[in-house]
């Protein structure tokens, strides 16, 4: 069983059931994913797996991404060889576009290749992925506040937060109040999500709801923890 999964975000769909219910799913294009390192305790100090989605073509990758993935004849390597260091196994792909690393012991091995088929048995799965980028919000927007009144002397005001303060005491506004500002491009749990359907034939995953992020964006998904 991989730890998880790396995919892109296809669109929104629905699908029906046995019973001829319809079910609203979101289409992820996940895999097939190379294993690109595997951290131990003894040289990394924490056990984890790093995969890797989505080829990148070599012209636009730099020689470090080229180098993470591929044997590159360089002076520092000659140097190590000569030194007597073993070199660490690579994968042997090209360099990937999205690179993302998942705590925890498996066996899997550098140069491996994870599939959607990981996750034929599994029947709820957590996914992560960026929200949509709104860039500076007002408080209606962002907080859904209701606005203030159209008449009754309100001027030019009525999309506006209205007072924040706290009178003379303590004069200061407090932490944690609700203001315009940055909304949304945040980093986005789903949690617990049903797993309807899985192609290993088109590498497509069928998750029951929504899932952040805009048609394209990076997702990582993994088997959920959550009981019941």
């Amino acid at each position: 069983m991989a730890p998880g999964i790396l995919g892109k975000k296809v669109g929104m769909t629905q699908v029906y059931l046995e019973d001829g219910t319809a079910v609203p799913v979101t289409v992820i294009q996940a895999g097939p994913c190379h294993v690109l390192q595997v951290r131990t305790v003894e040289r990394d100090g924490y056990e984890a797996v790093q995969l890797g989605f989505g080829d990148k073509p070599r012209r636009l990758a730099a020689r470090s991404e080229r180098g993470h993935v591929a044997k590159l004849d360089s002076k520092g390597q000659k140097k190590r060889a000569a030194a007597g260091v073993e070199p660490l196994p690579k994968a042997d792909c090209e360099p990937q576009r999205f690179i993302r690393e998942f705590r925890g012991s498996s066996d899997l091995e550098v140069g491996a290749t994870v599939g959607v088929d990981s996750f034929a048995e599994v029947k709820a799965v957590d996914v992560v992925g960026t929200s949509k980028g709104r860039g500076y919000s007002g408080v209606m927007k962002r907080h859904n506040f209701a606005g203030q009144r159209a008449t009754h002397g309100v001027k030019k005001v009525h999309r506006h937060a209205g007072g924040t303060g706290a009178s003379a005491y303590p004069s200061r506004v407090f932490k944690g109040r609700r203001m315009a500002g940055q909304y949304g491009n945040a980093r986005i749990t789903m949690r617990n999500l049903q797993l309807v359907k899985v192609d290993t034939e088109n590498h497509l995953m069928l998750v029951r709801g929504a899932v952040p992020g805009p048609n394209g964006g990076y997702v990582i998904v993994s088997q959920t923890n959550k009981v019941g």
